[in-house]
């Protein structure tokens, strides 16, 4: 999970820095709207709205009209309603004042993403190599051969096969099937070691190390 943030501050910037990557993402740090504009892409932006170079709003405005899905958590010391209420009409999903605590931050931050990740209308049927998915039914099928998973089993593997042949970070799949990334990251591998099993073709998720899994889309 890739964060940008968007921060003058190089004191505070370092300490979120740490304290995310701890948390197990991946951070980019941009001190102006210059940099921020010019970042790579991201899943995620913790926007201070008061920088060097300019109004941290602007860069609201141009992230949203660039992405529908990006999350955006306007957080600044800015606290006065009209400035609240003037960041989420710009396009923020969330606003947090300063100061503020890390457990805070970090379920708004899992909120915005719980909220992003569905902002796409699910498709009715996913197909990936011989893996056929209906969602609406919640059936799956390995080359016309019917496989029974549990519900969990069926979220990983939809979270899979919504990106078939790309690496799905463990934190990308535990957003999506629990709801939060501090669950326990064995949990993950002890439902996709059944999974496999399941399946009957154990090679059909693959284990990208340092990363998560991916589902073959051949």
């Amino acid at each position: 999970m890739r964060i940008l943030l968007v921060e003058d501050d190089r004191r505070v910037a370092a300490a979120l820095s740490s304290a995310l990557t701890r948390r197990g993402y991946e951070v980019e740090h941009a001190a102006t709207v210059a940099a921020a504009l010019s970042a790579a892409p991201c899943d995620l932006v913790l926007l201070d709205l008061t920088l060097p170079d300019g109004d941290g709003t602007e860069v609201c405005r141009e992230l949203r009209r660039r992405s529908s899905q990006l999350g955006i958590i306007a957080v600044t010391a800015r606290g006065e309603e009209r400035d609240r209420v003037l960041g989420l009409r710009l396009g923020a999903d969330d606003y947090v004042v300063k100061p503020f605590s890390m457990v805070e931050l970090q379920a708004r931050i899992e909120a915005v993403l719980r909220r992003a990740s569905h902002t796409v209308p699910e498709r009715d049927l996913i197909e990936a190599g011989a893996v056929r998915i209906d969602v609406a039914g919640r059936t799956v099928t390995v080359a016309g051969r019917p496989v029974a998973l549990t519900r969990k089993e069926f979220d990983i593997l939809l979270s899979l096969a919504r990106q078939p042949g790309v690496a799905v970070p463990r934190d990308r799949i535990l957003l999506d099937v629990w709801g939060t990334t501090w669950a326990d990251r064995h949990t993950v591998e002890v439902h996709v070691g059944s999974l496999r099993g399941k399946l009957g073709e154990p090679r059909l998720v693959e284990t990208v190390r340092g990363v998560g899994y991916r589902l073959r889309g051949e």
